[in-house]
């Protein structure tokens, strides 16, 4: 089933952009290389890997390596007050989200009813799920567990949490989709708009690093695919109309062209599936296949990467080929923040000029369970 739409005009003849569409205007980001958007853009765009040895005793489990986010806490990035029960992918959402508004100023909040939050992520915090459910078994009955571990249980603390922190009070919408959570977000938010909900929406993707999700990884991993290392981390970008940015003294780094999403019943209908996804939302934004300048693939493991860069060399064809940015060898497998963070370094890409007016960037993704999905990012003339 296909489920792709148009979330903004595709480019005119002219290349004129269209300022009734949605772009763009700020991102954030929690990752690897740091907190905010400098590391991670230095970081990725540099191809410089992220992924580290973890210490056995204070990480252990299945896992030798993987992309922390260096020195985090809640109490050092949030602060003290009413932070010690935040779990952690609490925290990094909260301090994603709190740097991005940081970035664009109070105007931004000052009609806090119109902002929405959209945030995907794999099933929220793994950790807090699994205490909560080990309480009631080793407890003396099953009730008796530790109250304060429940709201961490929940899908949606991180979104929720991130609203009340920073006063936003818009709608407020937790996705789950596995590693294509973040472009499950992403069209979400854009509907969200479109329907009116919001003037302004903030879309993200989160993930944490935890002994027990490094398990439940290894576990439903084969082969080669074991040794690929887990990372975390989450990414916030502004959505809104080109007009109301312009207006507010934002410049746009990007335009929203749309979104895509097909799912497959065989793994060996991948492929066919991907290229049929990708072809249906560059026809839908009224772009060809040789507008695209960028790509930022998935590249999930167990051959799924093979698979996706098969699917994008059929759509795309023979040529000297887009540039590409692969984010899962220097992160680690980000899971549920993957995509989205996929979507931060295309815009960081874009912000230091290498999306033009008239290129096109994709972000795509193969998830394992029987999904893809791709968006598409048009440049801005500046």
């Amino acid at each position: 089933m296909t489920t792709a739409q148009q979330t903004a005009g595709g480019p005119s003849a002219d290349r004129t952009p269209d300022r009734t569409g949605l772009v763009f205007t700020a991102w954030s980001a929690v990752s690897p290389y740091g907190v905010g958007s400098e590391p991670y853009r230095e970081g990725v765009l540099a191809g410089r890997p992220a992924v580290r040895a973890l210490d056995g005793e204070q990480h252990p489990g299945p896992f030798r390596e993987a992309g922390l986010i260096p020195d985090f806490s809640a109490a050092k990035y949030v602060g003290r007050k009413g932070t010690r029960s935040m779990d952690r992918v609490t925290a990094i959402t909260v301090t994603a989200v709190g740097r991005l508004l940081a970035d664009c100023g109070p105007e931004l909040t000052e009609r806090p009813e119109q902002i929405g939050l959209v945030l995907g992520t794999g099933s929220g915090s793994v950790q807090s799920t699994m205490d909560f459910t080990k309480g009631s078994f080793t407890g003396e009955r099953p009730y008796h567990v530790e109250p304060a571990h429940f709201p961490n249980a929940i899908m949606n603390r991180a979104a929720g949490q991130s609203a009340i922190w920073h006063g936003l009070k818009g709608p407020n919408t937790t996705v789950t989709g596995g590693r294509l959570a973040g472009l499950l977000a992403l069209s979400y938010a854009a509907r969200l708009h479109r329907g009116g909900h919001c003037a302004r929406v903030l879309c993200g993707a989160a993930e944490e690093y935890s002994e027990q999700r490094a398990w439940l990884e290894w576990h439903g991993r084969v082969g080669e695919d074991r040794t690929t290392a887990l990372g975390e981390g989450a990414s916030v970008c502004l959505l809104e109309r080109a007009q109301d940015a312009l207006e507010s003294g934002r410049t746009p780094l990007a335009r929203l062209l749309g979104t895509g999403f097909r799912s497959f019943a065989e793994r060996g209908d991948a492929r066919g599936a991907l290229a049929a996804c990708v072809r249906d939302a560059l026809d839908r934004a009224g772009v060809r296949p040789g507008d695209v300048v960028l790509i930022a693939p998935l590249g999930a493991g167990d051959g799924l990467d093979t698979v996706e860069e098969q699917a994008l060399a059929e759509v795309l064809g023979p040529g000297a080929g887009p540039e590409w940015i692969r984010c899962r060898p220097l992160l680690g497998d980000t899971a549920g923040a993957a995509t989205g963070l996929q979507l931060a370094a295309v815009l960081a890409r874009a912000e230091l000029g290498g999306l033009a007016p008239d290129g096109v960037a994709l972000v795509t993704g193969i998830e394992r369970d029987g999904l893809v999905g791709c968006a598409v990012v048009g440049g801005w003339a500046r």
